[in-house]
Order: structure tokens, then sequence, then C-alpha cells
């Protein structure tokens, strides 16, 4: 393996690297660092975000500037505020073995004055959005006339956001013989004119393929009718607890509704668009990468830049205007060679944009239903029941455990626990059981369906997330375990504690002899068959009569038959006694 040392990199910078805790370099890094470090030249890198392009041109621009000249010799432009200020604190830590060097951030939303206090200093480095930088020159605030480096990073995305003329005209107040390193996710014409008009035979580097978005996020779409969009959002977070996710909008208008409606609804949730002040902006993104809020809903332009690490989830509330940005809004989930999971919601007439998307990314997406009700109860119920057994004590209740005790001692064991995961669990299932209706809008008969198809079983295995698996780190172990192929182990859908998994039913007794007496790490893995629901009539959910919930008639009155997966072995004076309004009844 690489490492940074090797790649020519002095002691100071290389040792930063080191204690930042990265050991081996990018593909970007591995091949752009040495061929700055070796020649004075122009360059032309195509790269995904995530992939690591800041360590590739700042590494070598640090080692390139002479510290002990108090002048700007390098200027790197970006899109947005979020990125320029992610850019300026990589470069600080990355010289922080190298003592009087000045790195400086200038960019709209702060005060113009501060800003230009710091450029008085004469920092070496200067980190600005172009029109900011385009600004402080008009003034004369900042002086371009001897740089030797210019970086345009996000080039792609600063020309979308109408700054071609910024940058040209930034470009033409710096000498001609400077190096200018273009870094861009995507190669459309404004950039290749920018390259041809301001650049000498760079040299041109790319890592993947154009536009090809990362093979670590898994791509899918659900389609319903417009007015169930939002409906669907709520499904789909509410079907992976421990979502952590960037969902986008196209219009402020909308980023600001979705927002507000997910807070009404009781989660926890920002917006973030051009509207907001700096002060809002600062903390509504404080709060998302402290994970206090779990959803950001965002603009594409709001969410350039965005630095915030183990983002599970991207979902397209809407797709973009510019089919191209889809891979800029999905490479916010699947970075440092962890998964992620791209969902896009759709409107049928725009499933012509599948096509399109796929043709960009170089990958498939994969047609999926709507999980149902009754399926998202399930999961929230063993999630719960995760959290439950996950959590630690605290050493302070222990005083107070003789009266609860006298509190509780009428309960049974099994009363103590429904009624305790009745708590939770009853919100869910008093909205899903009004709310159980499909949302699904799809003509097409090659759905990936939510119900457990014909021939097949569904399994619950009680590792997930917490353990160190992603959907395809689970289904690595499940075929060596089973030994079976790729393709006979699919729906893989890891949750924080626990996760599902699908085979064809032949293999349903392999399966379960295997994981009869299975650990892991010495911790005892069980797997179980996990029931979904079939579609009921007008009374909504139905279940296996031995197994669980059922409702009937035109009134949906609810009943818990004995035994299930959700209160085990429920006798059936209890059923009764919760059938009539018993506390104890999930739903009261």
């Amino acid at each position: 393996m690489l490492s940074f040392e090797s790649l020519g990199l002095n002691a100071p910078l290389w040792e930063a690297v080191r204690d930042l805790g990265y050991e081996n370099p990018t593909p970007i890094q591995a091949e752009v660092i040495p061929m700055l470090l070796e020649s004075e030249t122009d360059l032309v890198a195509l790269a995904q975000t995530g992939t690591g392009k800041t360590a590739a041109f700042g590494l070598p621009l640090l080692q390139k500037t002479e510290v002990d000249q108090r002048k700007t010799q390098g200027v790197i432009l970006s899109p947005t505020r979020e990125l320029c200020l992610q850019i300026t604190r990589e470069l600080k830590n990355y010289a922080k073995n190298l003592p009087g060097l000045g790195i400086t951030a200038v960019y709209g939303g702060a005060s113009i004055r501060d800003q230009a206090r710091d450029i008085s200093r004469n920092p070496q480095i200067i980190v600005a959005t172009p029109g900011r930088i385009k600004d402080m020159i008009g003034r004369g605030m900042i002086n371009l006339s001897s740089i030797g480096y210019c970086i345009l990073d996000e080039a792609d995305e600063m020309l979308n956001m109408g700054f071609y003329e910024d940058i040209k005209d930034i470009l033409s107040k710096t000498p001609k013989d400077k190096s200018t390193w273009l870094f861009s996710a995507t190669m459309p014409g404004e950039v290749a004119r920018i390259a041809r008009e301001f650049m000498h035979q760079p040299k041109e580097v790319t890592v993947g393929t154009k536009n090809k978005a990362t093979d670590t996020v898994r791509h899918e779409y659900y389609t319903v009718s417009g007015r169930h969009r939002y409906a669907a959002l709520r499904r789909l977070v509410d079907a992976h607890p421990g979502i952590f996710s960037v969902i986008f909008c196209r219009t402020k208008r909308d980023t600001q509704r979705v927002a507000e409606k997910l807070i009404e609804d009781g989660y926890n949730a920002g917006a973030l668009h051009g509207d907001l002040s700096q002060n809002q902006r600062d903390l509504v993104m404080g709060a998302f990468r402290k994970k206090q809020s779990q959803l950001l809903v965002a603009t594409d332009v709001a969410a350039r830049g965005i630095d915030v690490d183990n983002i599970t989830h991207v979902i397209h509330y809407q797709l973009p205007d510019e089919t191209e940005t889809y891979t800029h809004r999905s490479g916010r989930t699947g970075r440092a060679g962890k998964s992620g999971v791209s969902m896009v919601i759709l409107t049928r007439s725009e499933m012509r944009r599948v096509r399109q998307i796929e043709k960009i990314i170089g990958q498939p997406l994969v047609q999926k239903e709507l999980p149902d009700g009754m399926e998202i109860c399930e999961i929230q119920l063993y999630h719960l029941v995760s959290k439950i057994r996950d959590t630690e004590i605290n050493p302070a209740i222990e005083g107070f455990i003789p009266a609860i005790r006298d509190v509780l001692e009428d309960l049974s064991r099994d009363e103590l626990i429904q009624k305790m995961v009745s708590v939770e669990f009853s919100r869910f299932f008093e909205f899903y059981n009004k709310n159980s209706a499909s949302l699904s809008d799809s003509p097409s008969k090659s759905v990936e369906s939510s119900e457990i198809g014909k021939g097949q079983a569904r399994y619950f295995i009680n590792i997930g997330e917490r353990d160190g698996f992603d959907w395809m780190e689970l289904k690595d172990l499940l075929k060596k375990e089973l030994g079976l192929g790729k393709d006979d182990i699919f729906h893989v859908d890891v949750k924080d504690g626990f996760s599902f998994f699908n085979t064809d039913s032949v293999f349903t007794p392999l399966v379960m002899e295997t994981f009869r007496r299975f650990s892991l790490k010495g911790r005892p893995i069980h797997v179980e068959m996990s029931t979904k629901p079939r579609e009921g009539g007008k009374g909504g959910f139905r279940k296996n009569k031995k197994k669980g919930w059922k409702t009937s008639g035109k009134g949906g009155k609810k009943t818990f038959s004995k035994g299930g997966s959700f209160r085990q072995k429920q006798k059936a004076k209890k059923a009764n006694k919760a059938k009539k309004g018993s506390k104890g009844r999930p739903g009261k």
C-alpha cells in the first residue's frame, strides 16, 4: 500500500496527515500529489465529491509555498461559504507543522472589513468564493498579480451557479505563467472553455468514469402520485429509524415547507437554503453536524460543501432541474468507503428521467415499493427493543428501585414489557393504522416489492450498523456462512441494531439451521422468520392469526390474537382485556 510519505511529501506534511489519522492516500491523491510535486504544470482532475480532492491539491500547494515570503502565493476558488471554510480548516490542519504559514478565507455573508484586515497580514494562501474575492479585488484589497498557483475547486458547480464571468475576470488578474489546477466532478462545456482559455497544455487525470457515481451507494426510486410525496417521505424516514439524511428539494420555498412539516410531525429536522441569514445557516449546520437534527432539508446550492460524516441516506424529495446534479447530491452519502443509499421520490410523469440518471451514474436505479404501515411498525418495534437492550443503566436510579417495584408489583413480566414498549410504539401503530393505504403509483410489474414474494422468505437477524455492518458487509457474511450465491440473498436492509434479509423459501431450513447456534465474536446471533402483513380489506392491517395484529370489519377495530411477534404467547384473557380498552394495549 502507498503511504503519504512515499508520495514525495516533506516530513512536516505527512506527519500532520498521519496525526489526523490518514494512513493511505485515496486514488486521486495517489495520482495527483506526485504529479504536482514533480513539475510546474496545469492540471484538470475529474473526481467525485468525497474522494479526497482537498488533500490532493492542498498538500502540494502547501509544500510549494515559501513560508518565509509574506505575500499571497496561491488562491483557491470554491463555490460556497461552507466549502470555503471546509477547505480552510483542512489546510490549516495539514499546515500545523509549518509555523509562519498564513491561510485566510474570504466569503460573502461576513464582514468585509474583518476579512480585509486578515488580508492585510499578507497570508500566503487565500481561499475564497468568486463573488467576494472579485469585490475585494475591485476595491484594491487583494492583489493577485504575483501568485504562482490558482486552484478551481468544484469548478462545474461554480459555473452552474453562474460564476463563469466572475471566474474569467478573476483569472484575468493573475499572471499568465502561474500554474492552474482545476478540480471538477463533471466536465460540462463551460469548464472545458475555462481550461482552453486559461490553461496551457494541462495534464488530465480522471479517477473513475466521468460523472459516474460511487459504487458504495445503492440507488432506489419510489413512484407516488404528486399529492402523496410528503407521505412517502415520512414512510421512508420511519422505515429507517437510525437515518441521518440530507433531503433535497428544488426550491427554497419547498425546502422550508417540508422542513416545517417534518418538525410539526415530531422529527428533528432543519432547513438550509439561500433565504437564511448567516447566523441561521450556522445554527442549522451546527445542529446537523452534532446530530441534534437527523434530517437536513436543503436546496442544491445551499448543500454544496457540506462537510458531515456518516450521512446514511440522501433522499431526493424532488429531482434536480439538471440531471447531472443527481451525482453531486448522491455523493453526500457513501463516503470514505462506507455504504449509503440514494432514494428518489418520483411521480409517474418523471419516469423518463430514470434512464437519464442511470446513463450518467453508470448504475441502475432499483424500483421499489414504499413500505406499508405494518412493516414500519414491525421495524420500529424491533428498533425500540434493541434500543432498550443496549441502554446503559444510570446508577442514579438505584435508590428509587424499591419505590418503583412497589408501583409495578401488580404487573407480570410480560405486562411490564408490553406497557414499556407501548409507550413509544403506540404512536406509530395509531398513525399507520389510520394511514395504511398503499401510496405507490407504479404501472410496472418489475417492482422490487415490499411484500414477501411468492416462494420467498424474510428473516430478522440481531446484528446491524452498530456491529460494524452495512448492507454489503452483511450480505457478504450471509453468503459466506450459508454458502449461497450473491443472487440467493436479497433485500438486505440494515438498521441500527438489527437487520432483515430475504432468500427463496427453499433455503429456509438451511438459514435456520446455520444460525441455530451461531455466534460472532462471542456474541450469540439469532435469526427469526419475519412475517410481513398481507393486504387486508377495508379494516386495514391483517396478519397470520397465529402471529400478532389483526383488524376486521368496516370499523377496523383492533384485537390482539394469541401468540405473535409483537407479544409472545399472549394469553387469550389478556387479548380480550386489551380489546375492551386496557391501558396496556398498544394504541392507547
